[in-house]
């Protein structure tokens, strides 16, 4: 893609107004949720697709996406996008950190919410497969106990998911994957 897809701030979201731009990139890394479509069955669709802060802004660091606001369009930058997300997501520079790193690797990461955790991670795809991972995100200074181990585990083999844990070092720029396999004994 060598032009970027123009998008509109509208609250706390990214939309996408032209549907087949929308489709272009979804079909890109399943980025977004088309308006009216909680699970589409195929990458094109007719409607307008909404990202979130979170991806909208991994997206334009990535310089896929410009945004703009209004009707006069006037660019948003990267920074404000930043501000704004700092302001809507709690710890979000960590949990940024990571769904960076996770869609550096290539794999399909979206919000985590229905499994109590931060996100759910794809290899194929929503629709295409299951998310056979789902990541809390840590800061190294917070404490974990055993019963937060426990509770975790205990969700993650009833959904049929692998546990992650990561903990990002945002000085080092490095982050510690710990990931929990399950077993009977």
């Amino acid at each position: 893609m060598s032009e970027k897809i123009e998008t509109e701030l509208v609250d706390n979201y990214l939309v996408v107004w032209n549907p087949v731009e929308g489709s272009l990139l979804y079909k890109q890394g399943y980025y977004g949720k088309p308006l009216g479509i909680p699970k589409p069955k195929i990458p094109e669709f007719d409607v307008p697709l909404i990202l979130d802060l979170m991806e909208g802004l991994y997206l334009a660091e990535t310089k896929k996406i410009s945004v703009h606001t209004g009707k006069e369009k006037k660019a948003v930058t990267f920074s404000r996008l930043r501000q704004k997300a700092r302001k809507l997501y709690d710890d979000f520079d960590v949990k940024y950190a990571v769904y960076h790193d996770l869609r550096g690797l290539n794999l399909i990461v979206t919000p985590g919410i229905k499994y109590g955790c931060d996100f759910a991670i794809y290899q194929q795809g929503p629709g295409v497969d299951h998310a056979p991972y789902m990541v809390s995100v840590r800061k190294a200074k917070d404490e974990i106990t055993a019963t937060d181990v426990v509770k975790a585990g205990r969700l993650a083999t009833t959904v049929r998911k692998r546990f992650i844990i990561a903990i990002p070092d945002l000085e080092a720029e490095d982050i510690r994957y710990l990931i929990f396999k399950w077993f009977k004994a």
